[in-house]
């Protein structure tokens, strides 16, 4: 008898694990049909329509998936040693697959009917109402996106083997980029049709950020436009410069933190040029907003930053633009004439502004005209928002509500119980345009690991390293606007880096060391602790800054956010996995 009854449950024990392996296979085959599609139809720049079509299909697939995967026979196999966490981790990378395309649907429907093609101006005009029909769908997409998400990160990583797990990486950063994408999309569709003006005029005003000379945010804020929209229909309304501001204000424009004195002194709320100084767009922006008063009685609506950078992205889309000078502004001249040879053919400052004016001007222009497609023209916006080239600040307090968290918001990085980030911020103290001369190469380590989800001691690296590519000449090769010639202390063709490190909340500083011997000042901002250090960079010279960091955390990947320079290969943000056995 005992024999029987051991044979039957080896019988059912062998056709569990047959049903189980079944099931498996066929499970993987939809969902790998899924990761396949999905990177196209997900695209920066796809059409919408075109990308409902693709994603309908796949709506039955991943239903298909997590039907094979969460029936009772494969949650009790979930229990099992060592087969079981594989088992488990599937069936979660299947059910928020499930989840992700329960919310997708709806949105993929409303966007069916509506070209990309819509987003381009015609005439100077967008119509407001282009993104009436996703605003809900979108809204609910974003909610089940995140929580799909959030499933994948929260998988135990520890027990998995190495392809399932490699596997549970890769939907791990799929799920997340169509979760901002999604979210980006719905963030937009809520504040799109007023902040085009559909309710009422609107005027914003447009800094262009001046790489060369390096503040937190990217750059000075050298120059700018006035932007008017009006039910969709866009103009420019007029110019700003720095010099416009002459000496400054006596008295701040509008009272800082005593955190932020304490790091940055004054000087953001005091000079046009250094509003960017804080890396937090939602600080800078209204002091932008409250000079701007100062200085012409009027108020903004919003304020908008971004470089030439992303003028050269644009460039691509609409092709190149002419200029009041009679140059011609493209995509691959952009960087290198406005951040740099503008200053060897023009020596009076009010000249410089001007021409920089102009070119903002004309990008503006040729955008409001309708020129390039629009796929190309999203596209362009989405890469600079990724890679915190685009900000944007609204004045009125639900606009802003709903920007704020987003790529665009240039807020302070945030760590979770995901991802730790630092944020390393660099400013210019040579008083000069050294800055495109000087390249950093930033690297972030994990010292200490475990699997993602396990509260443990974690230790990571942060390394800088700064290097002056100026000639060896500089001093006299390059214009004395370009060097500084020695204006606020720095001896000419010497560059001065002021680097401000802001840890990860909730971890503590270990160590922090400069090749230079210099020691660190700091503080506190919004519950981070912040270190500067001063660099002094002799032409092809190279200076290091390692700071090492520790906290008892979950979070197993980590980001460095950087400050955008004028070399558009150079990510602003630095990943470092925890990887484990």
């Amino acid at each position: 008898m005992f024999a029987w009854v051991l044979a039957g449950v080896l019988l059912i024990a062998l056709a569990a694990a047959v049903w189980v392996g079944v099931r498996g296979a066929l499970a993987y085959a939809h969902l790998k049909t899924v990761q396949d599609a999905m990177p196209t139809a997900t695209a920066s720049g796809t059409d919408p329509a075109d990308a409902a079509t693709a994603l309908q299909p796949l709506a039955g697939d991943v239903a298909s998936a997590h039907d094979l995967t969460s029936d009772p026979i494969w949650r009790t196999a979930e229990h099992l040693p060592w087969v079981g966490p594989q088992l488990a981790a599937f069936g979660t990378v299947a059910a928020s697959a499930d989840t992700l395309f329960t919310g997708l649907s709806p949105l993929a429907t409303a966007a069916s009917g509506l070209s990309i093609d819509a987003l381009r101006p015609t005439g100077g005009r967008i119509d407001p109402g282009v993104l009436d029909p996703l605003a809900a769908p979108a809204q609910t997409a974003a909610t089940g996106a995140e929580a799909a998400a959030q499933g994948i990160r929260n998988i135990d990583r520890a027990p998995l083997l190495g392809t399932l797990a490699r596997s549970v990486d890769d939907a791990d950063r799929l799920f997340t980029r169509v979760a901002s994408a999604v979210d980006a999309l719905s963030r937009t569709a809520q504040v799109l049709p007023d902040m085009l003006g559909r309710n009422g005029p609107r005027t914003y005003l447009v800094l262009v950020q001046n790489n060369a000379e390096w503040r937190s945010l990217g750059g000075i804020a050298g120059a700018g436009v006035v932007l008017r929209a009006d039910d969709g229909t866009l103009s420019l309304a007029g110019t700003v410069s720095s010099r416009d501001f002459p000496g400054g204000f006596a008295e701040p424009v509008a009272a800082l933190s005593d955190e932020v004195t304490a790091i940055y002194d004054t000087k953001p709320a005091r000079y046009f040029q250094n509003v960017t100084q804080v890396p937090d767009f939602t600080v800078g922006a209204p002091l932008v907003r409250d000079m701007y008063r100062a200085f012409s009685g009027a108020d903004v609506d919003g304020v908008l930053a971004l470089d030439p950078v992303v003028l050269s992205y644009l460039l691509a889309a609409t092709g190149p633009v002419n200029l009041p000078t009679g140059d011609s502004l493209t995509a691959d001249n952009a960087v290198p004439l406005l951040l740099n040879e503008v200053y060897f053919r023009y020596t009076d400052p009010a000249a410089q502004d001007a021409f920089f004016a102009g070119a903002a001007g004309a990008v503006f222009q040729a955008l409001a005209d309708g020129r390039g497609s629009a796929a190309g023209l999203v596209s362009a916006l989405t890469r600079a928002a990724g890679e915190h080239r685009l900000l944007v600040w609204s004045a009125d307090a639900t606009e802003e509500n709903v920007l704020s968290g987003s790529v665009v918001a240039g807020e302070l990085p945030t760590t979770d119980g995901h991802t730790a980030r630092f944020g390393v911020y660099l400013n210019d103290g040579t008083g000069s345009k050294m800055s495109y001369y000087t390249e950093p190469t930033v690297a972030l380590t994990w010292n200490t690991c475990a699997a993602g989800g396990t509260l443990t001691s974690r230790e990571l690296t942060l390394d800088i390293t700064l290097t002056s590519t100026a000639p060896a000449d500089a001093s006299t090769s390059l214009p004395a606007y370009i060097t500084g010639d020695g204006w606020f202390g720095t001896a000419p063709g010497v560059t001065e880096v002021i680097s401000n490190i802001y840890l990860p909340q909730g971890f503590e500083l270990l160590s922090a060391t400069s090749s230079t011997g210099r020691g660190f000042a700091g503080g506190m901002h919004e519950g981070r602790r912040v270190l500067t250090a001063g660099v002094d960079l002799a032409p092809g010279e190279t200076q290091q800054l390692t700071i090492v960091a520790a906290a008892t955390t979950t979070a197993a990947t980590a980001e460095a956010v950087v400050t955008p320079t004028a070399n558009a290969a150079l990510t602003p943000t630095v990943p470092a996995s925890c990887a484990v056995g």
